[in-house]
């Protein structure tokens, strides 16, 4: 069936905050990277001095960007994967602390963290998605506490966090700061005041199954994994050298572009939050309308089943998300928009990425009044 929404019938994928479509020179680098990245690069070989070299040269590269040292940054099998490292690692290397500080809409892997290890404090938000630095303050001021982590910007309703003022409460407390700069890294610079921080490209435009994990010279992280190095941040098992060199190739190239394409996207969003106020009854945009990620933009429609809305974008050609996680497996509303106080139902996340066109944001306007209108025709409303 042809899709509505493009003449050409080819569908408009609003979903980079999930995933990126794979950037031009991150499958250049991939290709270039097969035929030298193969080898086990601890081995002293030919090849494997080759994957060396090409591992080293990767690690360089993202160091550069991120402005770090080389051998504070390891390359972890996902996002996720680096976040698990840095939050259990770094609990485990000050065992004579106890106690884990979060922010109430952290990912979901730190939360499962915080609800594995009993010993955790989470910090509010505002109705904006903005942390409570006061109520942060204080519990990163309680005495045992070990480790402090939160989000660079929700991936849900793109609100930045006051990352900077966040840090320097950790510093004067004591506290490591872990920083999930998933969905910032390689649209905007990098806040400071952090301690540890992680990211996975597939969200900048690398490909899947890399994240990155750096830990500062001089905090203290030790492997939760049974491995031979402790105290040297790096996963069990063999490396994918190739999707490192393009991960590393995909973010060098989309740091250069971040400023032009936030200007750009962030033009977009903001008619997309203007236009779906406007065009829409009972619709409330959330997250914060200034201080926010320039690709995101969320709302929720009220009378609306979020599932049914989201399927009907899909019909006509729109491949969006929700900020609810409320699924037919989990049938639980999203735990940001809970926090956030705000309405959860009817909730549809639009993120754009560098192929995002005008026009497709003009027919996405376009569609989904009617889409809302007939949805909830249908209940009854």
């Amino acid at each position: 069936m042809e899709n509505s929404a493009d003449p050409n019938g080819a569908a408009s994928y609003f979903d980079a905050a999930t995933a990126a479509p794979l950037h031009p020179v991150a499958r250049e680098a991939w290709h270039a990277a097969l035929d030298d990245g193969w080898a086990d690069p601890d081995r002293l070989y030919t090849s494997g001095r080759r994957a060396r070299l090409l591992l080293e040269a990767a690690q360089g590269a993202v160091a550069e960007c991120l402005e770090v040292r080389p051998d504070e940054l390891s390359f972890w099998p996902s996002g996720t994967a680096a976040l698990h490292a840095g939050v259990l690692g770094g609990l485990a290397g000050r065992p004579q602390k106890k106690s884990l500080v979060h922010s109430a809409i952290e990912h979901s892997a730190v939360l499962h963290i915080a609800a594995r290890h009993g010993d955790a404090a989470s910090v509010p938000v505002d109705l904006l998605g903005r942390l409570d630095l006061e109520a942060w303050d204080r519990a990163v001021s309680a005495p045992g506490v070990a480790l402090a982590a939160l989000i660079s910007a929700s991936h849900e309703v793109g609100t930045v966090q006051p990352v900077e003022v966040a840090g320097a409460y950790c510093a004067e407390a004591g506290v490591p700061l872990l920083v999930d700069a998933a969905q910032t890294l390689g649209r905007a610079p990098v806040p400071e005041g952090w301690s540890m921080l992680t990211a996975s490209a597939h969200k900048w435009g690398g490909p899947p199954g890399v994240g990155l994990l750096v830990v500062r010279k001089g905090v203290r992280w030790r492997s939760p994994y049974p491995m031979d190095d402790l105290y040297r941040p790096q996963p069990p098992g063999a490396a994918d050298i190739p999707a490192i060199v393009a991960a590393a190739a995909s973010l060098r190239a989309v740091v250069e572009e971040a400023d032009a394409e936030a200007k750009r996207l962030s033009a977009l969003v903001e008619r997309i939050r203007a236009e779906v106020a406007r065009t829409v009854p009972d619709v409330e945009v959330v997250g914060d309308p200034d201080n926010r990620l320039p690709h995101l933009v969320t709302f929720s429609c009220l009378y609306v089943d979020g599932e049914a809305l989201l399927h009907a974008l899909d019909r006509a050609g729109f491949a969006v998300s929700s900020g609810s996680s409320c699924t037919a497996s989990t049938l639980q509303p999203s735990h940001v928009l809970e926090a956030m106080g705000v309405l959860s139902h009817g909730n549809v996340r639009v993120s754009l990425h560098r192929g995002t066109t005008a026009g497709e944001v003009d027919r996405f306007l376009s569609v989904l009044p009617g889409l809302v209108t007939g949805i909830r025709a249908e209940a009854g409303m």
